[in-house]
């Protein structure tokens, strides 16, 4: 059979058309979901100092120094030879803070690594080994405040001068959530 004129226009479309069909893959069937979105907003987490730190009243011999540590509890110990705490300890307490935040919620503590405090005669000592009560990381109550306590070592230089010492610089504690 031979195809011609009119007859050939309409045949070639046909099969153009049946070709294109054959090759496209129409997906009748659709479905469709749908999600809720929600967020929960927390109180942040602050810090505000109650006490600042002080390690009291120590004694140096000329000849050896040592080191006063103070731990979060305010008691004071000392280590080396040259270091004593006389009877008379002065105004003696660890750096108390009160983190409030989101009830329940943990938070992470960030103590620094060193501070300077100056005093007499151009002298300087260095506190160190800073520690925490909680230590690292704690968790605040049902009412969303905990205490944080904060204690350090003082190393004291053989025949260090006399004199009251203080820092020029904040020394930063730092708390985050978890």
């Amino acid at each position: 059979m031979k195809i011609t004129g009119i007859k050939k226009v309409s045949f070639l479309s046909i099969s153009c058309i049946a070709v294109m069909l054959a090759g496209t893959n129409v997906s009748r069937a659709q479905a469709t979901a749908t999600a809720s979105v929600s967020a929960n907003v927390i109180a942040p987490v602050s810090l505000a100092k109650t006490v600042d730190m002080n390690f009291g009243n120590a004694a140096v011999a000329v000849g050896a120094g040592g080191t006063v540590v103070l731990n979060p509890a305010s008691s004071r110990s000392t280590t080396g030879a040259g270091v004593t705490l006389p009877a008379t300890a002065g105004t003696v307490s660890a750096a108390s803070f009160t983190v409030s935040g989101a009830p329940n919620y943990t938070y992470a503590i960030t103590l620094p690594s060193s501070a300077v405090i100056s005093g007499p005669a151009s002298s300087s000592m260095t506190v160190a080994s800073f520690t925490s009560s909680p230590s690292a990381t704690g968790l605040l109550s049902v009412s969303g405040t905990q205490i944080l306590t904060v204690g350090a070592s003082l190393s004291v230089s053989a025949g260090q001068h006399s004199g009251t010492y203080t820092n020029a610089t904040a020394v930063p504690v730092t708390v985050n959530y978890n």
